[in-house]
């Protein structure tokens, strides 16, 4: 699986002009499964996102993680994360996983999340979101179950 962190202040997810995910303090966690994934890829990256301290301590470093500052987690599916960009100027996505894998592994992950005892509001899986944000530092963080 792959994700892209962001650190926020605050996001939010609407579909349709409703908000249907939103969150204050925390991540916002751009998630995509790929081809070959299944439950042990996102248990590994659940896990590990709840523990990166890229949250500032008292002395203004990055030492502090969601679980430390009772954050919550705005996860939010976005397969395009499996752009293939390599040959041409119009990206692939034959390596993300087929939809219903993708849809399962999304449902898991953010169960996965919220098992670590973060809160979690989620987008809609396959919909045409608008995601808001306000990255804070800013801090964007890619990671990958393989990594």
């Amino acid at each position: 699986m792959r994700a892209l962190l962001q650190r926020v202040s605050e996001a939010r997810v609407e579909v349709d002009g409703e908000i249907i995910g939103e969150i204050g303090e925390g991540l916002l966690i751009l998630i995509c499964a790929m081809q070959g994934d299944g439950e042990a890829q996102a248990d590994k990256l659940a896990a590990k996102i709840a523990k990166i301290r890229i949250f500032k301590d008292e002395d203004g470093r990055m030492n502090r993680s969601l679980l430390d500052i009772g954050g919550s987690a705005l996860v939010v599916s976005q397969f395009t994360l499996a752009a293939d960009t390599k040959r041409g100027n119009r990206p692939g996505f034959s390596t993300a996983a087929a939809p219903d894998v993708g849809e399962k592994l999304y449902e898991y992950f953010a169960e996965q999340v919220a098992a670590q005892g973060i809160p979690v509001a989620k987008g809609r899986f396959g919909a045409d979101m608008q995601v808001s944000l306000t990255n804070a530092g800013p801090v964007t963080i890619w990671m990958d179950s393989e990594a």
